[in-house]
């Protein structure tokens, strides 16, 4: 068979919790080393429920004449004062970042920021999560974050849902770093900003950002700081390296099989709020569960089907060729793990969704750690018409589960689609799909 390479506490010192973290993450846990339980009866990838989009945005085209954008990851603002007219944040990639109303109509459109020089790699926004009453020198805002994978930095929107010009307006400090490059040609190799989430701590009141590196297996915790000018900057607070070999439970080691040089990387990240727990997809390996201040030894919630299996990558090709299959992997994920989200329900029940994006479904896991994020349902998105068609190859998702009005009183989730139809000729069009998450709730709770 052939894998397809996609492109795309407290009281510890900093230093000591460093050394702390970096031998918890030798090697993941024994047990996070076993298979997966088994999937419930009839809820097999062919047979998994389905629901069909309410709607979805115009579509976008990585070429020249589409101006480079292609569709990554969304974030969805409720506007308190009138849920009705909330709005869909979301990446473009070298497009920049899109903004929609819930009609899935485009309100706004940025650019992405070129390069410092012509030779340089331009301006690529890759993620985007939100900040709700950040305190800023002109009062609490909410504002939109994002990876700008592109300069290695992050960027900072403030949301304005009145403002004629459009209601985001860029607030980014001038001086902001690299977040982990030392020089800008070390920016142009691309090993830079890559997944984000953000998270505010309820007992400081302190915001933060968790942003992964590309091709690396590091986590880093940036601290957003509001600057007496009215922008908003960051420091690095700690990172986390997630393994990049494991054991298997027949002793042998096994590394995911990438171009050389490319460790397994994360993108899809989420933070739950309500008790500062991060999730990390780790693209090839699975789902990571550690505190989103980074300390703590991280647990691997659930694994891809093809952890553990042995492959070799082919130059020819560039494409890894795989070897028989021992058995490890998990039964509900397909690489890539992608997107993730968490969906809220009182009493702190509710889901972490996850894209499969390998077998274009979505699973979702208890929300409970107590309950270990066990593993709940599985769902397709799939076409309502020829003109309305499903998601495919997911990049990132997000959902909320709070009355957004008429049009979507049980809440909201909004998928990337890979592959949005009909396409422009023979060019590959991505966009996002605006589903009933009240349909989805349904759909999995049967």
């Amino acid at each position: 068979m052939t894998l397809n390479r996609h492109t795309r506490p407290a009281a510890l010192t900093l230093g000591a919790a460093a050394v702390l973290l970096a031998a918890a993450v030798t090697a993941p846990a024994p047990a996070a080393a076993q298979p997966g339980p088994a999937a419930p009866k009839g809820r097999t990838a062919r047979t998994l429920p389905a629901v069909t989009p309410t709607s979805e945005t115009v579509p976008l085209f990585d070429d020249e004449e589409g101006g480079n954008a292609n569709a990554d990851d969304p974030a969805i603002w409720r506007n308190r004062t009138d849920p009705a007219r909330s709005l869909v944040v979301a990446t473009a990639k070298e497009g920049g970042l899109r903004v929609y109303d819930l009609d899935a109509a485009e309100v706004q459109s940025l650019p992405a920021p070129a390069g410092p020089g012509a030779d340089d790699a331009p301006g690529r926004f890759n993620n985007v999560d939100l900040v709700h009453g950040m305190r800023l020198t002109a009062g609490r805002a909410d504002i939109a974050v994002v990876t700008d994978r592109g300069n290695d930095r992050l960027r900072f929107y403030r949301i304005d849902r009145n403002r004629p010009q459009g209601p985001l307006t860029d607030i980014t400090d001038p001086a902001a770093r690299p977040v982990f490059s030392a020089d800008q040609a070390e920016i142009n190799e691309q090993r830079t900003a890559y997944g984000l989430a953000t998270w505010t701590d309820p007992a400081s009141g302190r915001s933060y950002a968790l942003v992964s590196r590309r091709h690396e297996t590091r986590v880093a915790l940036l601290e957003l700081l509001a600057t007496p000018g009215g922008t908003v900057g960051y420091r690095q607070v700690r990172t986390l390296d997630l393994p990049s070999s494991f054991r298997m439970p027949n002793g042998a080691s096994w590394t995911p099989c990438g171009e050389p040089g490319e460790l397994p990387q994360v993108e899809g990240m989420v933070v739950d709020p309500a008790n500062g727990v991060l999730y990390a997809g780790q693209e090839d390996v699975g789902i990571w569960r550690v505190r989103a201040d980074l300390t703590g030894r991280p647990e691997l919630v659930d694994r891809v089907r093809e952890y553990g299996v042995p492959a070799v990558y082919d130059e020819a090709t560039e494409e890894c060729t795989a070897g028989a299959d021992p058995g490890f992997g998990g039964r509900h994920l397909t690489a890539d793990v992608e997107g993730l989200t968490v969906i809220g329900e009182p009493g702190g029940d509710g889901y972490l969704m996850a894209s499969s994006q390998g077998d274009n479904t979505f699973a979702f896991y208890d929300r409970e750690v107590d309950e270990d994020n066990e593993y709940e349902a599985g769902l397709r998105i799939t076409a309502r018409s020829r003109e309305l068609d499903g998601s495919e190859e997911c990049d990132g998702a997000a959902a909320l589960n709070q009355p957004l009005g008429p049009k979507y009183p049980r809440g909201l989730l909004v998928v990337q689609d890979g592959h949005d139809a009909p396409h422009d000729g023979e060019r590959t069009a991505t966009g996002f799909k605006f589903v009933d998450l009240g349909k989805v709730l349904d759909r999995i709770d049967d």
